[in-house]
């Protein structure tokens, strides 16, 4: 079963945010022709200097933006896993972090050299005003 890799993969984007180096995150690879194209995951600033996410579902028609906590957002982004995405990607200024599941239901994370030399902007921001 892919859910313990998945919660590896989650332990690694809250890492990431933590130390500061999360870039973004984004579902792609869908099971066939699938209304639902991508969810993009953004880490966004609020007032009161306290940070959520903001998933934006990206549909063939139109997109759709929703605010959560981490912990919420993960467990959003969860049960699209397998329905209907197979590929989770993680981007931090250390590594790309690829969740996949294959047809088994055997979850893997790969990990690759970084393709962002710098953190996403709302991440460079929470650093500068030491939220995180």
């Amino acid at each position: 079963m892919y859910e313990p890799i998945f919660a590896l993969f989650c332990e690694r984007v809250k890492e990431s945010i933590q130390s500061g180096t999360f870039a973004k995150l984004t579902l792609a690879k869908t099971m066939g022709d699938t209304d639902l194209k991508n969810v993009y995951f953004r880490l966004v600033l609020n007032e009161d200097n306290t940070f959520s996410i903001s998933l934006t579902f990206r549909y063939k028609t139109e997109e759709v933006e929703s605010i959560h906590t981490l912990d919420e957002a993960l467990l959003i982004l969860g049960t699209h896993i397998k329905n209907p995405f197979l590929t989770a990607l993680l981007f931090t200024t250390n590594d790309d972090v690829t969740f996949k599941v294959n047809k088994k239901n055997a979850g893997s994370i790969i990990e690759q050299a970084p393709t962002f030399k710098n953190a996403s902007p709302v991440m460079l921001e929470m650093i500068e005003k030491g939220i995180v």
